[in-house]
């Protein structure tokens, strides 16, 4: 448990709980894959928990289709500081992380069931973060007008995470974004480093506003 324990220090034995939940109540309502259990640590807890180190202290931060809690309820963990909102619109979903905050005892935790779109109004945050909800084209429709004027996108990605960013490109033009970059954390504690979309966001223009279109199911 070295890597384990450096990464969410004190924070540890709740990492442990919520592992544990995950490992059994994730798997049972379809959250978690069986396969996952085995490399729980690894690819989904310190792959998230590193995001952390992009964050600034005593953040707001919105989770977009939280699922499972992932990147969300990691992030409380490790920085009681956060203030972490899970935005999931299945009733399934939500239930099972109210009970995760209830397990683990979150008090820095929102879990608000609603689509992105539908909150726009009312969210003025610091960060967006999203773990496997959507390419970053459609990703950057829901999460940019969620976000201050300054605040800041980080989308977890994977090997595509530049040809995504390159194909994002139009939608980001349109709603204004001061920068769009590639970013790696977590070198030396998960391999590979998780990667990073960081978009930070400017005042979305009228026309990105009346853009906006109502997400799948």
């Amino acid at each position: 448990m070295g890597i384990e324990s450096e990464v969410f220090g004190d924070a540890l034995p709740v990492a442990e709980r919520y592992a544990a939940f995950l490992a059994e109540a994730g798997v049972e309502r379809g959250l978690i894959g069986p396969r996952e259990v085995d490399r729980l640590w690894e690819r989904h807890l310190i792959n998230c928990a590193v995001v952390a180190e992009a964050i600034e202290p005593k953040a707001s931060v919105v989770d977009i289709g939280s699922g499972a809690g992932l990147p969300g309820i990691v992030l409380a963990i490790v920085r009681p500081d956060l203030s972490v909102t899970l935005l999931e619109p299945l009733l399934r979903r939500t239930t099972f992380l109210n009970e995760c905050v209830d397990l683990l005892e979150l008090p820095n935790v929102e879990v608000r069931r609603a689509r992105a779109e539908e909150v726009a109004k009312e969210f003025s945050m610091d960060v967006a973060t999203a773990r496997a909800v959507a390419p970053l084209e459609r990703l950057a429709k829901w999460a940019l007008p969620l976000l201050r004027p300054g605040g800041e996108l980080l989308a977890l990605k994977g090997e595509r995470a530049a040809v995504e960013l390159e194909e994002a490109q139009p939608v980001l033009k349109r709603f204004g974004v001061r920068t769009a970059e590639l970013l790696q954390v977590g070198r030396g504690k998960v391999d590979p480093p998780t990667t990073l979309v960081r978009v930070v966001a400017e005042r979305m223009p009228r026309h990105a506003k009346g853009s906006r279109k109502k997400r799948s199911s």
